[in-house]
């Protein structure tokens, strides 16, 4: 019988009206979620580490890299991991953890649940039940997300729903698999097959100056200035497939020119970023130093500026790291 760590967060599933009946604050201690959930003991063997119990909203950098330390401390010792987290940040963590903790030979999964566990029609028993027979999968590995029936790539999930069950899709990318009751129904091309892996390779340093920007009409490049003293990247979401205002040429150029990061994406959802197809767009793929998202979600593009930022010697390994495909981020 397979050996899992859960590691638990607090969020939704953990959550319990307040003293005074009113909003939702995170309560229940990671054994007391998996006590409520049936049949697991003849899934796996189970240990729980509680190394915060917060609302996922006020997860923080620091707060991926002590689940990653975790992982990392407990690494040798179980088969898989299962991190209990709330909904609202947890695509970011998810792709955080695909860059802390890379080319993991086994599964490190994430879920939550739109309800919390005490609630009388919750969706917390079956994602959690799921995402440990995920983790007990013999060709489950790196880092997904598993919730409602979907395994989705950790640098690919991205919340899409703030109250239904289905809260998550999967951005540009196949669903690793899916989950019926519990039978494990792989898609083609999702990444979810097994591959030779040798130990993973841990990251400890995360640069947290990254900033995202939507573009808006009327929006003018002086919001620059004003992010000069604070960042050292800005992940800029423009128009459409790359469109980006007149005279915002000057001062974005400027920014990378003065040694700081520029990451171009688009703020459409789906089908990514082609900076050569229009006008507006077209001199800033050709400008050295300025990187592009391509296809990537958001979320991956944060923590993934933040690693390569940490690591990074200069802005020409930066680039390079930037531009590395890890746990299906972008396309090879």
């Amino acid at each position: 019988m397979k050996r899992i760590l859960v590691i638990a967060t607090g969020g939704t599933i953990a959550s319990l009206p307040a003293e005074d009946g009113g909003a939702l604050v995170p309560a229940l201690g990671g054994d007391e979620l998996v006590r409520r959930v049936p049949l697991i003991e003849d899934l796996c063997r189970i240990d729980v580490v509680q190394p915060m119990n917060i609302d996922s909203t006020n997860m923080r950098p620091s707060g991926w890299l002590a689940i990653a330390a975790e992982i990392e401390r407990a690494y040798d010792e179980y088969d898989g991991f299962v991190v209990l987290h709330g909904t609202d940040t947890m695509a970011y963590t998810a792709a955080a953890l695909s860059y802390l903790v890379q080319g993991s030979p086994k599964p490190i999964v994430l879920t939550g649940s739109q309800q919390p566990m005490s609630a009388p029609f919750t969706d917390a028993k079956l994602n959690l039940y799921q995402s440990l027979l995920w983790a007990c999968d013999d060709h489950a590995h790196d880092v997904h997300v598993v919730f409602d029936g979907k395994v989705i790539v950790g640098t690919r999930a991205h919340k899409q729903r703030t109250m239904s069950f289905n809260a998550f899709t999967s951005v540009n990318w196949p669903l690793a698999a899916i989950i019926r009751g519990e039978r494990i129904v792989r898609e083609v091309g999702g990444g979810a097959h097994a591959q030779e892996y040798g130990r993973p390779t841990f990251y400890h340093s995360l640069d947290e100056r990254v900033v995202v920007l939507k573009l808006t009409p009327g929006l003018g490049p002086e919001v620059f200035t004003a992010l000069a003293g604070t960042s050292t990247a800005v992940i800029l979401e423009t128009f459409g497939i790359g469109g980006i205002p007149d005279g915002f040429e000057e001062t974005l150029f400027g920014w990378v020119d003065e040694g700081r990061t520029l990451v171009l994406t688009t703020q459409v959802p789906e089908e990514g970023l082609d900076l050569g197809v229009y006008e507006v767009g077209r001199a800033y793929a050709e400008h050295p130093g300025i990187l592009l998202g391509d296809d990537m979600t958001v979320e991956a593009l944060v923590a993934k500026t933040m690693w390569a930022c940490g690591v990074a010697s200069g802005q020409t390994q930066l680039a390079q790291l930037f531009r590395l495909p890890i746990n299906h981020d972008r396309l090879a």
